[in-house]
């Protein structure tokens, strides 16, 4: 996907007005024309319904295949600015599911209350669980304002009620818009109807948000593969003779010759002597590189002949990644057998691998509902959890949030996959 996509997620109460704006955030977008808006109301007015923005999904349903690209996850469009993805899972346990496992990554957050009813429990359940994956970017979309007169009062009523609750789940709000998605209103432009407000628009404040940093613009992370030996009977030429050629593909940063890096977690430096890149055109199947970076798969012959293993990550020596045995996370647990803490599974991070256990369950969460659990004695299907985890053997990782390959891991009970999480905030 183009890396200039903006990945956002609108989570909210029911019915507090979550497809009235992903409608007309598409409509101010200029993604449906007029005559579909008409034939729309027409729709509502024989059915006896008054028109609602919420209703265009259905339209934008029937034409995937035209102008507007949509599917069961993800919604695009585009300001004159910056192009938009919204994420759209069916429901808090798929779209829970998708972030952990890594199926989607939202970048920002758009938080809908309705003014009239105010601040509900799923409303902070969501803010929950937003905190829970460690998005920073956030806007609060005080909804329906037309149905309270727009007045000031009100939205600074529901504004510092969710302020005190996000506050204590560690959230802080870029901009807190009162809105009307229904009329328009603070949408793509400031409404006159709200003079005494004096943020920006939700469409502006989106254009104001930061895209993830470019992964080659990220310090260097190369997980190894695998370690391929050398010919029989020679070594790999170069600089020297070697014995194996880690591989791998790498996951940010960029590779050079004749850097120095460090190999985790043993903690040990090396230079580059050469890079190698599969090329089936080239006489000998590989081409020479000076350097390589994010996205590419290579081959690496160190100097001096270093000892390198699959798992182990190739590193730039600036801001190293942690290596720890004991971390926290966050599990998705899909399987219909628990997890009791203390029970042995097989954790697999990128290349890595280790056996683990639960040490700890900090919070526990069904992922339906968003109603907390009060057990802490075993993860159950479906259920998401906030635990610390002990691996039989140091891992090297980043926080989800700033590089997700090596933020994001597998659980393997009995050979299949049971569970998923993320590691943020450690």
């Amino acid at each position: 996907m183009d890396k200039n996509y903006l990945k956002f997620v609108i989570v909210g109460h029911v019915d507090h007005g979550k497809s009235s704006l992903i409608g007309r955030l598409l409509y101010e977008c200029g993604l449906i024309p007029e005559e579909k808006i008409t034939e729309v109301k027409t729709v509502c007015a024989a059915l006896g319904r008054p028109f609602e923005f919420c209703f265009l999904l259905d339209y934008l349903e029937e034409e995937r295949q035209k102008n507007i690209t949509i599917d069961t996850t993800q919604i695009f469009f585009n300001t004159v600015k910056r192009n938009y993805v919204i994420i759209d899972a069916p429901g808090h346990k798929e779209f829970l599911k998708n972030m952990i496992t890594g199926s989607s990554q939202a970048e920002a957050a758009v938080l809908i209350v309705d003014a009239k009813e105010g601040v509900k429990e799923q409303t902070k359940r969501h803010a929950y669980l937003l905190s829970l994956l460690g998005i920073s970017q956030l806007i609060v979309a005080v909804n329906k304002m037309d149905l309270v007169g727009y007045r000031q009062n009100r939205f600074n009523e529901v504004g510092n009620e969710l302020l005190k609750h996000l506050t204590a789940v560690n959230l802080k709000p870029n901009f807190i818009i009162p809105i009307s998605a229904s009329e328009g209103d603070n949408i793509a432009k400031k409404s006159e109807k709200m003079g005494w407000n004096n943020g920006p628009a939700v469409l502006e404040a989106l254009d104001s948000f930061k895209n993830k940093v470019d992964d080659e613009n990220l310090p260097l992370r190369l997980p190894i593969q695998d370690v391929y030996p050398a010919p029989s009977g020679q070594g790999w030429t170069g600089v020297g003779v070697y014995d194996g050629m880690p591989v791998g593909q790498i996951e940010s940063g960029i590779l050079k010759k004749s850097e120095e890096i460090i190999i985790l977690p043993a903690n040990k430096k090396a230079r580059v002597a050469e890079i190698k890149k599969w090329q089936p055109a080239s006489p000998a199947g590989r081409r020479d590189l000076s350097e390589s970076m994010a996205g590419d798969n290579v081959g690496v012959i160190l100097e001096k002949n270093p000892d390198v293993n699959r798992g182990d990550v190739l590193c730039s020596l600036d801001r190293l990644p942690r290596v720890t045995a004991d971390f926290k996370a966050t599990i998705f647990w899909m399987s219909q057998k628990p997890l009791p803490i203390g029970e042995k599974f097989n954790l697999k991070l990128a290349t890595q691998a280790s056996e683990a256990q639960i040490k700890k369950i900090h919070k526990l969460m069904d992922s339906s509902s968003l109603e907390l659990i009060n057990r802490n004695d075993e993860i159950r299907e479906t259920e998401v959890a906030e635990v610390e985890i002990e691996t039989t053997k140091p891992l090297v990782f980043e926080d989800f949030n700033y590089l997700p390959p090596l933020g994001r891991f597998v659980i393997v009970k009995d050979e299949d996959i049971a569970g998923g999480g993320i590691i943020t905030k450690n």
